[in-house]
């Protein structure tokens, strides 16, 4: 199976084939709304609204599965967005990324692209300290550990790259950029 096999829900019901996408660079997020990361949805459309007519599509998939900061209805997350962030990129149905309930497109993405650290930034060691406490083994699993992971795909539907939320997303623009 490649990344195109997948598919994702809008919050209408509606099955979104990611083979729409094909031949673009998909920046794949699993965000939430009430979280300290919250404010990568600035860059984030930032990034839509100079590189979309380049190709880059960008699938924002709400979790609350991290300290329930995604507590809403799939309605107030859209209008959340839309009024502090003005995001214009599409913003799927709230779904589970970790567990038996997860996306299968999850499973796909984290078997390509594991868990390679959150680096030495005081956010990556605060991050690391927490984790530690909830999964002493969190270093050694693909689990998405919390909001705002990002996962790159290029043109031809591999995955390339995967980003904690702990990177600068200034990394993250560069390797996209690179890509179109």
């Amino acid at each position: 199976m490649g990344i195109y096999d997948f598919s994702v829900t809008k919050p209408t019901g509606e099955e979104l084939s990611l083979s729409e996408f094909k031949g673009k660079v998909m920046l794949i997020v699993n965000t939430a709304t009430g979280c300290g990361f919250t404010p990568h949805y600035e860059p984030l459309e930032k990034m839509y609204e100079d590189l979309h007519d380049k190709g880059l599509e960008i699938i924002d998939i709400p979790c609350n599965q991290f300290a329930g900061q995604t507590p809403g209805t799939d309605d107030e997350i859209h209008e959340f967005c839309q009024l502090k962030y003005n995001t214009q990129f599409p913003q799927m149905k709230k779904s589970e990324v970790n567990g038996e309930n997860a996306l299968p497109l999850y499973g796909f993405l984290k078997e390509k692209q594991g868990f390679k650290g959150f680096g030495m930034s005081p956010a990556g060691v605060a991050m690391s300290v927490m984790l530690k406490k909830i999964d002493k083994d969190y270093k050694n699993n693909p689990e998405i550990k919390w909001n705002f992971t990002k996962f790159v795909v290029d043109r031809n539907g591999e995955v390339v790259a995967r980003f904690e939320p702990t990177d600068d997303m200034k990394k993250v623009r560069e390797c996209v950029e690179g890509l179109l």
